[in-house]
């Protein structure tokens, strides 16, 4: 009987298996620097050729962008499931905006719900800091850092629920995400009676979360959702009246 060598594996293909494992579990973020050649020998207790090796592979592979002089960088652009003309027409359509909500309604309810189920210490400390960079933004009039702070938390959310696969799902749709809410925050901001209870909303699911309250996570992401789908619609019908009725006193001027 003959028996075939077992082959040791390279550390080099250790070292991917690792970083792999971090960028997919959002450990590691697209745009996030990585720590120097030296720094992740000495954390993988390896030599740096074998963290060189491996990052080319990493850099080969579309994950990883080494910039002369500036150090490797998780590549920033890891999804090309939608293209940005898609996303321009997208966020361009008005109706493109309900389906948009339809999908948060789906998506975002069951990251809260495993969130509250399997969220850490740690992540529930980042809800808290996106809770308050989200009323820093407000206090500065700013609805873009506004937008980018509740994207983030998002983000957070979905990082909370423990699922690779959602979470993905979560980052590859984010700049959509973020122009949807941005027109959302236009419309919002028009009668700042929604805005407290956008604020309120937003509140009372980040509460659910931290409280492990799944059910409830589900049930105040969905109402939040329902709240602004609604002002949509409200603001479409008052702006439907306002049209009108400018129609009628141009029909009516005797000029």
């Amino acid at each position: 009987m003959t028996y075939r060598k077992i082959r040791q594996p390279k550390l080099s293909d250790a070292i991917v298996d690792a970083l792999e494992t971090m960028i997919l579990e959002g450990t590691l973020r697209p745009s996030e620097k990585l720590p120097s050649e030296r720094d992740l020998a000495k954390q993988f207790e390896v030599s740096r050729p074998s963290v060189r090796e491996a990052i080319q592979v990493l850099e080969a592979k579309g994950l990883l962008n080494r910039r002369q002089g500036g150090g490797t960088y998780v590549q920033e652009q890891l999804w090309q499931s939608l293209s940005d003309p898609v996303l321009e027409l997208i966020a361009q359509d008005p109706e493109s905006q309900y389906d948009l909500l339809e999908f948060r309604h789906a998506t975002e309810g069951m990251l809260a719900f495993y969130a509250a189920i399997r969220g850490t210490a740690t992540d529930f400390e980042r809800l808290r800091t996106c809770q308050q960079d989200i009323a820093a933004a407000q206090l500065e009039h700013c609805i873009e850092q506004e937008a980018d702070a509740i994207v983030e938390l998002y983000k957070v959310i979905a990082e909370a629920s423990h699922n690779v696969a959602m979470l993905h799902l979560v980052l590859s749709m984010s700049e959509l995400i973020r122009q949807n809410i941005v027109q959302n925050l236009t419309l919002l901001y028009r009668h700042e009676r929604n805005v407290e209870m956008s604020n309120k909303h937003r509140g009372a699911l980040i509460e659910a979360i931290i409280s492990r309250d799944s059910e409830q996570a589900r049930n105040a992401s969905n109402a939040h959702l329902a709240f602004i789908e609604d002002v949509l619609l409200s603001v479409r019908q008052e702006d439907s009246r306002v049209q009108r009725a400018l129609r009628r006193i141009q029909n009516n001027d005797p000029a």
